[in-house]
């Protein structure tokens, strides 16, 4: 998961109030069903000692929510009086929860929005371009077109059945080949500010293999093919099914190469691209997670539901890379006031700091001992 969503929360030193709850109207009482939840959060985050205007700006911002189209769920995150930042969740939170902490209480989101599939940077291809679309939460939303080439009608006017058939064929096949790169181009130019996690091309086949073919390695990584109208219920089912299959793939990656870098000290492996990872690149457990997250070291933070480590105290300050597994570390760092905080919350905000990405390895893969590792950028 890309982390930088939460970036809004690195501005402030807190103490955080944050609120995962059930936000959707799909139940003939949901008015009701609603102010009784939105009043539950409220009523908890003052119980948990939360001052007055950051329960205030909790309670008006619950209010002004719209009464149709609210996601299944939000996550709101609070600090000196005002609403820092609001997360729409595609499930349902089974309980409201609110905690009034040091950090953000960030944590539960890994688990609520794990299943969900992100931003979709949406291109149906065809011979002519693109049309482009931003999908979120089951819903588009337009993002204009790309066109290409324009030559004798687009490329659909009948061939001639004479001896310039082959010269004419193979100016349609140039244009659509231009087209194919001009698409690729924009995407690649695009991604980076489209705030997508996932790149979809759909069209006929020839057509957006042509595309994917001349995007960048890294853009290739997180493109993937789909049949049919980028539309309904069905795109939806194949859209989360690619997603899963996406998502599984890098989690067996990571897992690969966190197995690899906690290999035993002196051996190397060779993994299965030929290339040789020496141990090191990676850390298991608080203490040397906790020291990875302390240097940006962090490429990526494994978490896994079940672990007692996840959950297990470290101490902070106000800073990211204020980590440590004692009062003492934070001391040595000329932190006066050190708090305690859960191991996730820290570290995923350690990992957003340093533009790590977090995953929730699923439960019934093996994952790191005591459900904490990292996959390191620079061996330690």
């Amino acid at each position: 998961m890309d982390l930088a969503f939460l970036t809004p929360l690195l501005d402030r030193t807190g103490p955080w109030a944050s609120v995962h709850l059930d936000t959707s109207r799909a139940t003939e009482d949901a008015a009701r069903r609603r102010a009784l939840i939105d009043r539950a959060a409220v009523q908890r985050l003052a119980d948990a000692g939360a001052d007055g205007p950051t329960c205030a700006a909790v309670r008006e911002h619950l209010a002004g929510m719209p009464a149709a189209g609210s996601p299944p769920g939000r996550a709101l995150f609070a600090a000196d009086g005002e609403v820092v930042l609001d997360v729409p969740l595609a499930d349902s939170p089974p309980d409201v929860a609110a905690t009034w902490a040091p950090l953000p209480h960030t944590g539960p989101l890994l688990g609520l929005l794990d299943d969900a599939v992100p931003a979709c940077l949406v291109a149906a291809v065809d011979r002519t371009g693109a049309d482009l679309r931003r999908y979120e939460l089951g819903r588009g939303e337009p993002l204009g077109t790309v066109e290409g080439p324009q030559w004798q009608g687009r490329g659909h006017r009948a061939p001639p059945a004479d001896r310039y058939e082959w010269h004419y064929r193979h100016r349609v096949e140039d244009t659509w080949e231009r087209t194919a790169g001009i698409v690729a181009e924009h995407l690649a130019r695009s991604w980076p500010h489209s705030g997508a996690h996932l790149l979809v091309l759909t069209g006929g086949t020839r057509e957006r293999r042509a595309v994917h073919d001349r995007l960048p390695p890294q853009l290739q990584d997180v493109a993937v093919e789909l049949d049919g109208e980028p539309t309904g219920d069905a795109f939806d089912r194949r859209l989360a099914e690619a997603w899963a299959d996406h998502r599984g793939r890098h989690v067996a990656e990571l897992l690969d190469a966190f197995r690899t870098g906690v290999g035993r000290p002196g051996g190397h492996r060779t993994d299965g691209d030929g290339t040789e990872t020496a141990p090191g690149s990676a850390a298991q457990g608080i203490p040397a997670v906790v020291s990875a997250a302390r240097q940006h070291q962090l490429a990526a933070l494994l978490l896994q539901a079940g672990g007692h480590d996840p959950e297990r105290p470290v101490w902070t300050g106000p800073e990211p890379e204020h980590l440590g597994v004692d009062r003492a570390d934070l001391r040595r760092m000329g932190v006066r006031h050190p708090v305690q905080a859960p191991a996730a919350d820290a570290l995923l905000r350690a990992a957003t700091a340093c533009a790590a990405e977090a995953v929730l390895v699923p439960e019934a893969v093996p994952g790191p001992p005591g459900g904490l590792g990292a996959v390191l950028r620079w061996p330690a």
